[in-house]
């Protein structure tokens, strides 16, 4: 199986030039301290690439001193060589930001130490952007339109199907088929690199938004429901959790107070995003910052939730669709357990 994923693009669109920091030792650190006598516990939280909005809570979280009310020293690093799967999965951090389509490639790949233990963003929020006025607002209309592709299985196979339900020719759109090449998908359909590209509404939709220029969009969840997977998600290394449930619990009741002041205060949770990470633009943060407020918890009761039937329905279309080498575990990945 081919890798899955977006980061080539979740990258270029957040990429700040920022030092790493170092990974080594995380799981020595943790193990060196106890949560149950009173000690700081020390973890690490490994971001799945740069800092954007989709950690906000995190960096909340730490700013306000939530983390230190529960008697945790947080360490944020950004994956170095190894992505987060691979730190968490073995144990470098004990906790991450990671997706559940990156987690099946994971799991597929043998990696089952790491379970997804909250939702960040309640909905898939991605889909596709194009050029306004151009037509492009439903995905039958890409049809002899350029679109920009990473060339993965699982993404031609998403473009597929949304083409084919909407009654499309899906081989008028795989002719036309061109390499994604860009950091900025504004940028690209600015300067006519191709006519429409798969993007994150809460940040290349705001972007346009923030520079004035005009897009056409609709949501992967709006033609078909098995896109409405969970990405992006905080996971745990299954070992350090089992262990250590109470830490993993303080964790969550940390960056839960986090994403909670996120959605109530959106304009002062995007100030201390931007304070930490002074590199990203402070008007796109802003605006994306506006968005996800209404995103983070959704239509949930609270922030943080995961509906199994919407998780085992993805992994099912994986499966189906032959996208992984090894059948997954449709009910597997996840756990309520440490959110309260």
């Amino acid at each position: 199986m081919n890798r899955i994923t977006r980061r080539t693009f979740l990258g270029g669109a957040t990429a700040l030039g920022l030092g790493l920091a170092g990974c080594g030792g995380a799981q020595k650190q943790s193990e060196t301290s106890s949560a149950d006598n009173g000690s700081v516990t020390k973890i690490t939280f490994c971001l799945d690439y740069t800092p954007n909005t989709n950690h906000t809570g995190v960096y909340v979280a730490q700013e306000k001193g939530y983390f230190t009310e529960e008697g945790l020293e947080v360490t944020i690093v950004q994956p170095a060589e190894d992505s987060a799967e691979a730190m968490i999965g073995t144990g470098k951090a004990e906790l991450g930001v990671s997706y559940q389509d990156y987690m099946a490639n994971a799991f597929d790949g043998g990696n089952t130490d790491i379970e997804a233990i909250a939702a960040v963003v309640q909905h898939n929020t991605s889909g596709i952007m194009a050029r306004g006025g151009e037509g492009i607002t439903r995905p039958a209309a890409m049809e002899g339109h350029r679109y920009a592709t990473w060339e993965l299985p699982v993404e031609q196979a998403t473009i597929r199907q949304i083409v084919e339900k909407d009654g499309g020719d899906f081989t008028k759109v795989e002719e036309k088929m061109v390499p994604y090449t860009v950091d900025d998908e504004v940028m690209g359909l600015k300067t006519n690199l191709f006519d429409c590209v798969w993007v994150f509404e809460g940040w290349a939709v705001q972007n346009a938004n923030v520079q004035n220029y005009a897009v056409d969009y609709f949501s992967f969840i709006s033609i078909d429901e098995v896109f409405d997977f969970y990405t992006p998600v905080i996971a745990a290394n299954t070992t350090y959790a089992s262990a250590h449930p109470d830490v993993i619990k303080a964790f969550l009741r940390a960056v839960k107070k986090g994403y909670e002041f996120a959605i109530a205060q959106p304009q002062d949770a995007a100030d201390i995003l931007c304070e930490q990470a002074p590199e990203l633009d402070a008007k796109l943060v802003a605006q994306s910052q506006a968005y996800l407020a209404e995103q983070y918890q959704a239509d949930a009761p609270s922030w943080g939730l995961i509906d199994k039937d919407r998780w085992a329905r993805f992994f099912q279309w994986l499966n189906d669709k032959g996208l992984v080498q090894n059948k997954l575990d449709v009910n597997s990945g996840w756990t309520m357990e440490y959110l309260a």
